[in-house]
């Protein structure tokens, strides 16, 4: 058995630095409730870029390049150790932490930004280090695409463990890639809500027969500074709630167990036993006893991909 910690609470928006030190917080106070799995929400760090959704579609040419530019300046660099404060507070607590981040390509030029998740484990260092795959719609202008080299299940005490970013939860060959490593705790970052992506998340858990935890991003008209440019117009006073959030946990088979959390700032905590999953797996297991492979396969290049290939 063991407990989860679902971070739904805003960044400092568009501040590194700022935004890691919560974090730590937040590990700090979750730990002493008893967690030993902390989840924070896709582009925790700094922020997920909302206002994509805003913009007109290739028009704000300024504005856009402003915002990227400030996304880009406070991006997490991981070879440079940005997350370190992060990976102490990981080790010194002994809790598994996954978080997602605006990442930074670390190679000497490569100003790509990515969406990346991280798993960090309970002695302080990286696990897993996945990259969205498919970035939707507009998100397209801020992040690139990811490979597949961190399309991973990893072994934690908390169980086995892989995450998918937002919409690529919607991606069927990407979710039998994590149910035929054996997932147990899948968890899905969003900035995605409702009741239609809620229902997505218990199909995923009737499907491949693992927990589910919807880890959303929530967001307020207070949590956007001052000085965003041209607040007014993309974030009116009016507007309290940018984004609800709606973090929640899913037994194997679809139940809600906790949560949804929502228009709510908060940490959701629940109980989830492994051991359901080989239980609920018994009549259907789709990487298993119902996954024919003298019919079907699925062939995953995990290869880390690179642009440039010197013989």
């Amino acid at each position: 058995m063991s407990k989860i910690a679902i971070i739904q609470q805003p960044p400092v928006f568009l501040d590194r630095e700022k935004t890691i030190q919560k974090a730590v917080s937040l590990v700090e106070e979750s730990a002493a409730n008893g967690a030993n799995l902390i989840i924070f929400p896709e582009a925790f760090i700094p922020g997920y870029p909302a206002w994509i959704w805003r913009l007109k579609p290739g028009g704000d040419w300024g504005l856009s390049e402003q915002l990227y530019a400030r996304l880009l300046e406070n991006a997490v660099n991981i070879q440079r150790g940005d997350l370190a404060p992060l990976y102490e507070a990981a080790k010194s607590h002994n809790v598994t932490i996954t978080c997602g981040v605006n990442e930074k390509g670390s190679q000497p030029g490569n100003t790509t930004l990515y969406n990346t998740a991280v798993i960090i484990g309970v002695q302080g260092e990286l696990i897993n280090h996945h990259r969205k795959l498919m970035p939707t719609n507009p998100e397209r202008m801020v992040w690139g695409f990811g490979d597949a080299s961190g399309l991973k299940v990893v072994e934690t005490p908390s169980g086995r463990i892989g995450t998918l970013l937002c919409w690529e939860n919607y991606m069927p060959l990407a979710r039998y890639a994590l149910y035929s490593q054996g997932i147990e705790i899948y968890i899905a970052p969003t900035y995605d809500s409702g009741d239609n992506w809620i229902g997505t998340l218990q199909h995923i858990a009737r499907e491949g027969r693992c927990w589910v935890i919807g880890s959303g991003v929530v967001l307020s008209n207070n949590d956007i500074p001052d000085d965003f440019p041209e607040k007014d117009r993309l974030y009116p006073a009016s507007e309290e709630w940018i984004n609800p959030g709606d973090s929640c946990v899913i037994a194997p088979g679809g139940e809600i167990i906790a949560g949804p959390l929502h228009n709510e700032k908060g940490i959701l905590y629940a109980e989830v036993d492994t051991r359901q999953v080989g239980i609920r797996k018994r009549d259907l297991d789709v990487a298993g006893h119902y996954s024919r492979p003298d019919i079907f396969t699925l062939h995953v290049n995990s290869k880390p991909q690179n642009p440039l290939k010197i013989d």
